[in-house]
């Protein structure tokens, strides 16, 4: 009985046990109840949707699983890059009625499943440009109740918005007022001019010049410059790899005011003209690789040269030197087999200051501008080799310089004066006229330029910095486009240098001054 009621009491424990640790598999093994999904306190949630209220920011501890976000009254203006990259699977972004003003760049990206935007009734007057590219799926946008300012920077959403399969609601301008009221989707592209300019410095030459001349030889490109203060000719070439002018090489000039290269058959020689100590011609020899004296220039009617001009005429080369002394003479000479002879004297005793050559019409002409009488006109003679006096341009009584440009089928002749307004004449068959006058006390220099079809002119002043100019097609005038602090220019030389177009300033009393033209899009 006693082995009985022992045996009986083992089997109920083991029962016990057994019963006790089935218990516990099952208490193991049963599913806990839901935890509640994270959510900030200015937001209700749900495990796929948030609605929040006067958050500060985006909220970040959000169940990865929200579809949906709604942000009202928010306490921030600026929607940073990536502010819902958190949140992959959102489908439903409505961010209306706050005060949103910025949107950054990247705001929306990672959004690869958003289906509906709203960004209504907020203050946001542009959006960043390709904001919506990432959007793939995108459906249904809502921009209403925002002060788009309808310029360049929402060009690139007027093109958008005609070729995209989003639902947009009709969006308005509230500026510049030609645009006001105006539907976006309804804007004329042609409407937005989004392309400028700009003068950037480039590159910054540490000495004064006088002149500057670029010219191609042997396939590369060369710069001349006239440094009295160096008492050099320095000739630069540009390095295409480092995109820079580099120092080449140097022909001993005391007082030189102009050095004018010409390549003639092959052969680069280069005229230095100089206030004192007469002036020369130098012959590149490519097999020394040196320059060497040529020939002089008659020192008798060449005294005080001011200005160089290079031309060809009938296949003849020739240079013509402008004289600014009270006892030479402006002088031409001509290319003959070895050397370059005298062919005329052209102006005497009038202190010439500048030469244009002109080749027009089938007429080569050449104008000699003075600082004391008014500039002359010349224009060859084929039967006697030599230039003819024309007549006067007589709408200025002097002139420090004077260039030409045409502009469609018309001419012009600008002239910059050092006392009184620099003029702008357009050639009227007989005569010049007037057609505009520009201030520039102190000028001695100026020189109209083409870049990419867009026309321009440097006007400098001893006195103020250089102003640059745009031709108006529309007005038939120059109008003001940019200031340049170039102390003193002497000369402005255009030089294009294989995808750089640069304007160089050499100074009198400063650093030669290198600048890039750059085309700006504005709606980029």
């Amino acid at each position: 009985m006693a082995g009985l009621r022992a045996r009986l009491g083992s089997g109920l424990g083991l029962l016990a046990l057994s019963t006790l640790g089935l218990c516990l598999m099952l208490q193991v093994g049963a599913k806990r109840p839901p935890k509640t999904p994270p959510c900030p306190p200015s937001c209700s949630c749900t495990r796929d949707t948030a609605f929040c209220v006067d958050s500060k920011a985006v909220p970040r501890n959000l169940p990865s699983e929200v579809i949906s976000l709604t942000l009202v009254n928010a306490a921030f203006s600026e929607i940073h890059d990536g502010a819902f990259s958190h949140l992959p699977l959102l489908q439903f972004l409505l961010l209306n009625s706050n005060k949103f003003t910025l949107i950054g760049d990247n705001a929306f990206t990672g959004l690869s499943h958003l289906q509906y935007l709203s960004l209504a009734n907020n203050n946001l007057q542009t959006l960043p440009r390709d904001i919506f590219r990432p959007l793939d799926i995108l459906s249904d946008l809502d921009l209403r109740g925002n002060s788009l300012n309808c310029d360049c920077k929402v060009k690139w959403l007027v093109e958008w918005l005609t070729h995209t399969n989003t639902t947009v609601a009709p969006i308005y301008c509230a500026s510049p007022p030609r645009f006001q009221e105006h539907k976006v989707q309804d804007l004329p592209l042609r409407e937005f001019d989004c392309i400028t300019t700009d003068f950037v410095l480039y590159q910054t030459l540490s000495f004064p010049a006088v002149s500057a001349e670029p010219f191609l030889y042997s396939s590369d490109l060369y710069l001349a410059l006239a440094q009295p203060g160096a008492s050099a000719c320095t000739i630069l070439k540009w390095d295409y790899v480092e995109r820079q002018l580099r120092d080449y090489d140097r022909i001993p000039a005391p007082s030189a005011v102009h050095c004018k290269p010409m390549v003639v058959d092959s052969q680069l020689y280069v005229v230095v003209a100089q206030l004192f100590g007469g002036s020369y011609i130098y012959h590149w020899d490519p097999n020394t690789t040196r320059f060497t004296k040529l020939q002089d220039i008659d020192p008798q009617r060449v005294r005080k040269p001011n200005d160089l001009e290079a031309f060809r005429i009938d296949g003849d080369w020739y240079f013509a030197v402008a004289d600014s002394s009270k006892a030479g003479a402006t002088s031409l000479y001509r290319w003959h087999q070895n050397g370059f002879y005298s062919q005329q004297a052209l102006h005497a005793w009038h202190r010439d200051t500048d030469l244009e050559f002109v080749d027009g019409e089938g007429k080569p002409r050449l104008i000699v501008s003075s600082s004391s009488q008014a500039p002359i006109i010349y224009q060859w003679s084929r039967t006697q080799k030599q230039f003819v006096a024309q007549g006067e341009v007589t709408q200025v009584p002097d002139a420090q310089a004077v260039k030409h440009f045409r502009a469609g089928r018309d001419s012009y002749l600008c002239l910059s004066r050092y006392i009184g307004d620099s003029k702008i004449l357009r050639w009227e068959g007989t005569r010049f006229s007037e057609v505009q006058a520009l201030p520039s006390r102190g000028s001695l220099a100026l020189q109209p330029f083409l870049v990419g079809g867009r026309r321009y002119l440097a006007l400098g002043s001893d006195f103020s910095f250089t102003q640059i100019y745009q031709w108006d097609e529309g007005r038939q005038k120059f109008v003001r486009f940019q200031e340049l602090a170039v102390q003193a220019p002497r000369a402005f030389c255009y030089m294009p240098a294989g995808d750089a177009q640069l304007l160089l300033a050499p100074s009198f009393k400063g650093q030669t001054l290198v600048y890039r033209h750059v085309v700006v899009d504005l709606s980029a």
